[in-house]
């Protein structure tokens, strides 16, 4: 089953509250302890989506690639294999209140907090 998880950037320097225009819809399995269900993702990769949302911006739709050494990958239209990167993703739980972190294309790990989970 795939799940509709909504991440939203946490507070960090220059968004002391954080800022909900800046976020990431994420369509992956979990297993129930959150954890990415990576067998999961092969039988339904093609439904396994990453949208991208930020103000003043064209909201971008891209892949999630697991990519060598168990890493999750979102990869966007534009060429770029790697366009972005979670780091540490394959041993974070997507839990409502927990944290996880995304390089960006600005090439700097960023806080999201997920704030929630809906299966699809």
């Amino acid at each position: 089953m795939i799940s509709h998880i909504v991440l939203e950037l946490a507070r960090e320097p220059g968004h002391p509250f954080g800022d909900p225009g800046h976020a990431y819809h994420l369509y992956l399995p979990l297993l129930p302890d959150g954890l990415i269900d990576a067998e999961g993702w092969r039988r339904s990769r093609s439904l396994c989506r990453v949208r991208r949302l930020r103000k003043n911006r064209v909201e971008t739709v891209g892949r999630i690639l697991h990519g060598p050494g168990g890493h999750w990958i979102f990869d966007y239209p534009d060429g770029e294999l790697d366009d972005e990167a979670g780091f540490r993703l394959e041993r974070e739980r997507f839990v409502p209140g927990e944290y996880v972190s995304i390089r960006e294309d600005d090439d700097r790990y960023h806080t999201f907090q997920v704030v929630s989970i809906k299966p699809l």
